[in-house]
């Protein structure tokens, strides 16, 4: 059983099933929550909403991270057990995959797809490369 798990979290259905899957499955490991803030995502918004949104993005992302943070440790207090939660910046498969390093996870748990991005056919971008590119295993909730 993995002594440290990796829950990547943004709030969407599947991402809370991921984390209700891993508090479940794996009830000893200490389960740490990351939300990835993606810089890219300014750039809609800025486009949509012009300069000052550009001014507060950044505070705004901030906000919904800890928010979305505050779901998660909910949805873990409901189930009786704690969380640790992260905030990355960057591409959100790869601050996934540093955080995993970084924490020596032995476990990562997402859902299929996220909120938000292009999906694919039968994986979101981001679970299909956190796939292919994790040194460990990865448990994709659908």
């Amino acid at each position: 059983m993995p002594a440290n798990v990796l829950v990547a979290f943004d709030g969407s259905p599947l991402s809370e099933r991921a984390l209700t899957y891993a508090i479940e499955t794996f009830p000893d490991a200490s389960i740490t929550s990351i939300y990835v803030i993606n810089p890219i995502d300014s750039v809609i918004d800025v486009e949509a909403g012009g300069l000052p949104v550009a001014e507060d993005w950044y505070e705004n992302a901030k906000e919904e991270a800890t928010r979305t943070h505050e779901a998660a440790a909910a949805l873990a207090a409901e189930r009786n057990t704690g969380i640790d939660t992260v905030t990355e910046v960057g591409k959100p498969a790869r601050a996934i995959l540093e955080c995993a390093d970084d924490r020596d996870v032995d476990q990562i748990v997402m859902g299929s797809h996220g909120r938000s991005g292009i999906d694919r056919a039968l994986l979101g971008s981001v679970a299909e490369t956190v796939t292919r590119r994790a040194r460990i295993p990865v448990t994709i909730v659908s």
